[in-house]
């Protein structure tokens, strides 16, 4: 294990990457590097890690997340997440992000040079060539002009290869349930269900991703529809494809020909298929280009700089949310602030939390304020870390519903986020807060209904009580005994003799016992005090 010696946050890259990752990710980080695919070098090494660099040979699983207590992201250069257990990393607070566009134009491209290739028989003549074989004759192929190419996903590769198979001449059909029939015209590629795509299709390339709903997609049923001529790629996942059903269906001469990048279980060195001639296959190229590695590399290392400074990503995998705007950014801090606020006045897990947020703000996306008032609900309601990515998961674990509402309108501030919630007992809790200022200052301007001005210091503390004389004297005179210094304080009642709160700030944390004096001084109907540093 080597430990940090520079105090900067540790960046383990546990795979070869292109250099530009390095550069990209600049001089803030300790840089440690490690042979991911070596079980014990990795476990040993990701133990002092805040961050996590991969490609597909180091698997970081619950075991390594659990040998991981600095980690806060890993991050995966390229786009499948095979290798990474996003379920645990969530359960543990850790933000995956990969590089979902950065292999896109690679993938198309060899999409459609095994295409190519399959039509041409270039595999099987390479070979008979180098072997001394003239075969000219036997290896006529078919051209991809005017033919009908169905495209099986009409996703961003999808789209991609649809965009260039177009320039050779074809008619594009696709299958994607996910797609509108209108879009995909603007594209010039007419929507159809998978059994009319297999019996018009003279060429066929799959684009989806790998999930339950999708392995086995095209088995022996649906190959048993294709015209005997069709010519097969898939550059997506292993498994779309059944493998058995598609090399019964190329002996037998129920279709012509398939290009495979991509095995069902790799890495594939022994298949069946590679005994016949009419199959051109390649190791998981799809991504193998160095555009493609540099473009991933350099994604990832600023999504780690972003991870690692408190920011969202958007291309985080577990995180809801995306860009934030720049007008929504300065009311993050001040969201967790509220959120932890809230938790201290509630004394107990909210049933239902609404986020509100009031202003000029809800012209953008302010999902994030939702995810930083979680986070900050629950920093001081749970033992372990708690972040933007497993937040929501807390929430829902507690039976907490959470619900984001926005309105335009806000009478008394130009902005104004408030935390409300409904408690077993049916009661309410509420905090409010906003910015105010060219320096965009925080002020907590509601608590409980009691409007009050006062800013969101390291140490506050709120008590509630009947109205009468004398209250804020003795409150300071007890604080002053016990030598707590009181940086603001903001008195507000809901009517004269009724019930009143004072808010203060204070430069120190208030001891247990000096909180107990003041409810039995003041025979407080509650006290609650709140640490943010």
């Amino acid at each position: 294990m080597t430990a940090p010696v520079s105090g900067k946050p540790v960046v383990l890259i546990a795979e070869e990457l292109s250099p530009a990752t390095v550069e990209a990710l600049g001089p803030d980080f300790e840089i440690h590097h490690c042979n991911g695919a070596d079980r014990a070098e990795l476990l040993s090494a990701i133990a002092d890690a805040d961050a996590v660099l991969v490609r597909s040979a180091t698997k970081v699983d619950a075991e390594a997340l659990a040998a991981a207590s600095n980690l806060k992201v890993v991050a995966r250069a390229g786009v499948g997440l095979d290798n990474v257990d996003v379920k645990a990393a969530t359960q543990s607070g850790v933000m995956v992000v990969n590089a979902p566009t950065s292999n896109i134009v690679s993938a198309a491209e060899l999409a459609v040079a095994l295409m190519l290739a399959a039509a041409r028989h270039v595999s099987p003549a390479h070979a008979a060539l180098k072997n001394g074989e003239w075969k000219r004759s036997k290896y006529t192929g078919i051209e991809l002009y005017e033919k009908t190419v169905g495209i099986v996903g009409l996703g961003r590769i999808g789209v991609l290869v649809a965009q260039r198979l177009s320039a050779f001449g074809m008619k594009v059909i696709a299958y994607d349930p996910y797609v509108q029939a209108g879009r995909a015209a603007q594209m010039g590629v007419r929507l159809v269900d998978l059994d009319t795509l297999l019996a018009e299709a003279d060429f066929m390339s799959v684009h989806l991703p790998k999930t339950p709903e999708t392995v086995g997609l095209i088995g022996a049923d649906e190959l048993a529809k294709a015209r005997p001529h069709l010519v097969l790629v898939n550059a997506a996942r292993g498994g779309i494809v059944d493998e058995a059903a598609l090399h019964d269906a190329l002996k037998t001469g129920g279709i012509a020909a398939a290009g495979l990048d991509v095995f069902a279980k790799e890495p594939c060195t022994d298949s069946p298929l590679f005994e016949l001639e009419n199959v051109v296959a390649t190791p998981h190229l799809g991504a193998s280009t160095d555009e493609a590695q540099e473009k991933a590399g350099i994604a990832v290392a600023r999504s780690v700089r972003l991870a690692l400074s408190g920011e969202l990503v958007p291309d985080a995998v577990n995180v809801q949310g995306g860009v934030i705007a720049e007008d929504v950014r300065p009311g993050i801090p001040l969201t967790e602030k509220l959120g932890r606020v809230f938790s201290a006045l509630a004394g107990e897990v909210a049933q239902q939390v609404d986020v509100e947020v009031r202003g000029e703000i809800t012209e953008f996306d302010v999902k994030v304020l939702e995810l930083a008032a979680l986070k900050g609900v629950f920093t001081d309601v749970v033992e372990h870390p708690v972040s933007y990515v497993n937040a929501p998961l807390l929430a829902a674990e507690r039976g907490t519903a959470v619900r984001l509402v926005t309105d335009a309108e806000s009478p008394d501030h130009r902005n104004l986020i408030t935390i409300r919630g409904t408690l077993a007992d049916g009661s309410q809790v509420s905090v409010s807060g906003t910015l105010v200022g060219l320096g965009q200052r925080e002020r907590l301007v509601e608590v409980n209904g009691f409007d009050v001005d006062i800013e969101p210091t390291d140490h506050l503390a709120f008590f509630n009580y009947e109205d009468r004389p004398g209250m804020v004297g003795t409150v300071g005179g007890i604080l002053g005994d016990a030598a707590v210094n009181i940086a603001g304080m903001q008195v507000a009642r809901d009517a004269k003799g009724g019930s009143a709160l004072v808010a203060l700030s204070v430069d120190s944390a208030i001891p247990a016992d000096t909180l107990a004096d003041i409810a039995s001084a003041i025979s407080a109907i509650s006290v609650r005090a709140v640490n943010l540093s």
